[in-house]
């Protein structure tokens, strides 16, 4: 069973529109009565004028990745089953009418977008897509960073007096207190950050006060004197890779920043001094954890656990690169991964266009496809970026998977994973779920970053995404979509990329405030008729391994 669906004659429409129009005059998008007739009959292609169309062939056949439902009993049999599993799988309902006419759409402005066309496809990707409320309201912005107590407004000013005669009268409660309430309520002071954080180690609370710094820089990144700041006292405290770490965050951050490559030669020199650090350190250490090591192989019969422990050391002192590429051959030797070279091809074509714009020329990025149906993607250090076929199965375009992908690069770009490794949690508790024997485990490779690391990657991978030349608006729909799937299907076990990740939603109104307040441009590449292929090749070659596996058990 077959359908196929065409729209109006969408390149000439394109077209009559560049005539008198400037980027400056795109109009808002508003809601348009179709004036598009379509019929759906079975076996029929229906077309106004089939040879000036634009056509967005959608294939539906009995044994594909989409399941009809002929009556509400059936419909609520399939929300049951859908709500008692774990993960988002090849299974789906069939699109709707107004899904494909929208998918026609988007594929209408990739084709004009790739032409050169872009006034034309943005009017088109408007009328696809809808609208943000944020997009119509005024977006509320932090103040201005200012360094001037003098202009402070009265309110403030109150806390920095008090803090000042706390701080003379020797004071704890008068001192803290204030600067609290001062960096909570106005931000913008960047003095009253870096006083606060210097008052907390002064109390021997240096944990609160790295955490009061990274606040402000979350706030306020391209604020040096925040960086040097923080930077001072992770040297004070022989932190050399967290120094390393913010010093090359900045660098990509801030590429245009006239301190960018003063940031990226001290981030090398720190590293230097965290290598020298672990080298001493690990002189006594190494044979013990050996011994660790194959104790915990015996007890967990963890892959990973003899060896990890020594291999990890000398990984880490070789840095980035070679901790990812080490791990990276025993994951593809533990897990079953596609070998299709057009889905590689494909996946990493893309990650190509993401690491070109990503600033990290140290890494050589490798991007593999785990034959998992879960949605699920991690990153190593060094670049080796993993996705699951089922990333691919459950994203409807091009942007939406370089949305995934650009996420995990910015967690390899940004050195996450590396300092997971530092703190013996990328062996111990990563690996550790990859069994010795058994079943597919693609799903359960989830690293457990902090909120702080998630944000950053959400807001450097949306960059890099845009950069690239994809939507910007990429990685939300995803979270947007997942989330809604989630929601409805009322499963309490969210997908694993979602899983261990801060509140989707949060994530989603903080995506699109960056979106609209950056003016990055959501009405850019989206890639949907290729994806759709890709996504057809990928479900079969998921359900040809199904059946191997289930001959090999029979």
């Amino acid at each position: 069973m077959k359908f196929y669906i065409s729209l109006f004659p969408i390149i000439i429409f394109g077209t009559l529109l560049t005539t008198n129009l400037t980027v400056a005059e795109i109009p808002p998008k508003k809601e348009v009565e179709n004036t598009t007739e379509v019929e759906l009959e079975e076996d029929e292609t229906i077309s106004d004028e089939e040879t000036e169309s634009l056509e967005l062939e959608v294939i539906l056949e009995e044994d594909s990745n989409c399941k009809e439902i002929d009556n509400e009993e059936e419909a609520l049999e399939t929300k049951t089953e859908d709500s008692n599993s774990e993960e988002p799988t090849a299974k789906a309902e069939c699109p709707t009418l107004e899904q494909i006419i929208r998918y026609q759409k988007l594929a209408a402005a990739d084709t004009l977008y790739l032409l050169g066309d872009k006034i034309a496809s943005t009017v088109l990707y408007q009328d696809a897509k809808e609208s943000w409320d944020l997009e119509l309201t005024e977006i509320k912005r932090l103040p201005k960073a200012i360094y001037d107590a003098d202009d402070l407004s009265p309110a403030s000013s109150v806390y920095w007096r008090i803090y000042k005669q706390g701080k003379e009268q020797n004071f704890e409660s008068k001192i803290l207190v204030p600067l609290e309430l001062l960096v909570t309520r106005h931000p913008e002071f960047i003095p009253g950050h870096i006083a606060y954080a210097e008052e907390l180690i002064a109390y021997e609370r240096p944990l609160e006060a790295i955490d009061v710094l990274e606040n402000a820089i979350g706030l306020y990144p391209k604020e040096v004197k925040l960086l040097r700041t923080k930077i001072a006292h992770d040297i004070s405290a022989e932190r050399w890779l967290n120094a390393s770490i913010s010093a090359r965050q900045f660098a990509l951050f801030n590429p245009d920043s006239p301190e960018a490559e003063e940031f990226s030669k001290l981030a090398d020199e720190y590293l230097e001094q965290y290598q020298d650090l672990v080298r001493f350190e690990l002189t006594g250490n190494v044979v013990g954890n050996a011994i660790l090591g194959t104790v915990g192989f015996i007890l967990t019969r963890n892959l990973f656990g003899p060896v990890s422990a020594v291999e990890s050391a000398i990984m880490l002192l070789q840095g980035e690169s070679a901790l990812g590429e080490k791990f990276a051959k025993r994951i593809q030797n533990a897990l079953p991964m596609v070998e299709d070279e057009v889905v590689l091809t494909y996946v990493t074509d893309i990650g190509n266009k993401i690491t070109q714009v990503s600033g990290r020329d140290d890494f050589e990025y490798e991007f593999y496809v785990i034959m998992d149906d879960s949605l699920n993607a991690f990153a190593l250090p060094g670049g080796k970026i993993f996705i699951n076929a089922g990333a691919i199965m459950n994203t409807d375009s091009e942007a939406e998977l370089a949305g995934l992908i650009a996420h995990e690069v910015a967690h390899s770009d940004l050195s996450h994973g590396f300092q997971l490794a530092t703190r013996a949690n990328l062996t111990s508790n990563v690996f550790q779920y990859i069994p010795y024997v058994g079943n597919t485990a693609g799903n359960l490779i989830v690293l457990n970053y902090s909120r702080n690391m998630e944000r950053q990657a959400d807001v450097f991978g949306t960059r890099v995404l845009t950069a690239a030349g994809y939507a910007a608006d990429g990685g939300r729909n995803l979270m947007v979509k997942l989330d809604q799937q989630h929601d409805e299907a009322e499963n309490p076990n969210p997908p694993a990329w979602l899983s261990t990740h801060p509140d989707t939603k949060e994530r989603i109104s903080y995506l699109e405030e960056m979106i609209v307040s950056d003016n990055l441009n959501r009405y850019a590449y989206h890639g949907v008729e290729k994806h759709q292929k890709i996504k057809k090749l990928v479900t079969k070659l998921w359900k040809e391994y199904q059946a191997e596996q289930e001959e090999q058990e029979e």
